[in-house]
C-alpha cells in the first residue's frame, strides 16, 4: 500500500511566515534586551550551561516567560474570534502586569517593533491593524502583538506558542553566549535541554480555560524579577534591559 501525503499551499505559506517573524533578522531589537540576564551572570546566579538552562526554565516555570504564555493564549484566542473588546482588556492587564520598567520597557519595545514591521509586510491582511488600533505603542506587549498576527494569519495556538517560547528562549540563550559566555555548541545544547519544557509549558497553556487572564497569572521568580530591576542601574551594561 502507498500512502501520500498532500501538504497543501497554505500551510507551506503558514509555515514560512511563522518562521520569518520568529527569525532573528525579524527587526524587533531582540539583541539588545536579556531580561535580566546581563544582572544574573555579573551576580553570580547563571555562570554555566546548566545554570544557564536551569534559569530560562525557571522563567518557563514560574516567571515572565509564564505569564507571557498566558497573555498570549488569550490575545490569540480574542484575535481568532475578533473580539476586539477582549483583545484590548488583555492588551491592557499585559502593559500592566510588567513588574518593573525595564520589563516594561523590553515587552513595548518589542512590542512595537513587531506591529511596524508586521503592519508593513504583511497589508494583505488587514484584521492586524484593526484589531491594535487604539493600543498606543508604550502600551503594547510583544506577546500580544505576535498572538494576534499569529490568529489572523490563521496560525494554530499549539504551534504559534511554540514558535514564539522558542524565539523567547534562543534570545536568551544569544545573551548568555556573550554574557557567560557559552560556546556555539553548549548554546545550541541549552536549547535542547529545553525542548521538554517548552512542550510542556504550550501544552498546558493552550489548556487554560476562558476566564478572566488575571486569574492565571502569577510567579515564583523573585530574583529574576529583582535582577530586571537591578539592571537599571548597574554599572556596566551590554544590554538595554
Amino acid at each position: 500500500m502507498i500512502t501520500t501525503t498532500t501538504i497543501t499551499p497554505m500551510a507551506d505559506t503558514a509555515l514560512y511566515d511563522l518562521m520569518s517573524w520568529m527569525s532573528p533578522s525579524w527587526p524587533i531589537g531582540a539583541f539588545a534586551h536579556s531580561s535580566g540576564l546581563e544582572w544574573a551572570v555579573e551576580h553570580g546566579h547563571v555562570t554555566s550551561r546548566a545554570s544557564t538552562a536551569e534559569w530560562i526554565a525557571a522563567l518557563l516555570a514560574h516567571g515572565a516567560i509564564r505569564n507571557d504564555m498566558v497573555l498570549f493564549v488569550h490575545a490569540w484566542r480574542a484575535a481568532r474570534g475578533g473580539d476586539r473588546d477582549r483583545l484590548l482588556d488583555v492588551a491592557e492587564l499585559a502593559a500592566a502586569s510588567q513588574t518593573g520598567f525595564e520589563r516594561r520597557l523590553e515587552a513595548t519595545a518589542q512590542g512595537a517593533a513587531f506591529r511596524r514591521i508586521a503592519a508593513a509586510t504583511t497589508a494583505e491582511e488587514p484584521r492586524f491593524a484593526a484589531l491594535l488600533a487604539g493600543v498606543d505603542d508604550d502600551d503594547l506587549a510583544y506577546p500580544v502583538a505576535a498572538a494576534v498576527l499569529f490568529a489572523c494569519h490563521g496560525i494554530g495556538l499549539a504551534p504559534a506558542l511554540t514558535a514564539w517560547l522558542h524565539g523567547a528562549a534562543a534570545n536568551l540563550v544569544s545573551a548568555a553566549q556573550r554574557l557567560v559566555p557559552l560556546g556555539q555548541t553548549d548554546g545550541q545544547t541549552v536549547l535542547r535541554d529545553l525542548r521538554a519544557p517548552i512542550l510542556a509549558a504550550v501544552e498546558w497553556a493552550a489548556a487554560l480555560p476562558d476566564g478572566d487572564p488575571f486569574e492565571a497569572l502569577g510567579g515564583a521568580a523573585l530574583v529574576a524579577e529583582l535582577g530586571c530591576m537591578a539592571h537599571e542601574t548597574q554599572y556596566t551594561r551590554l544590554f538595554r534591559t
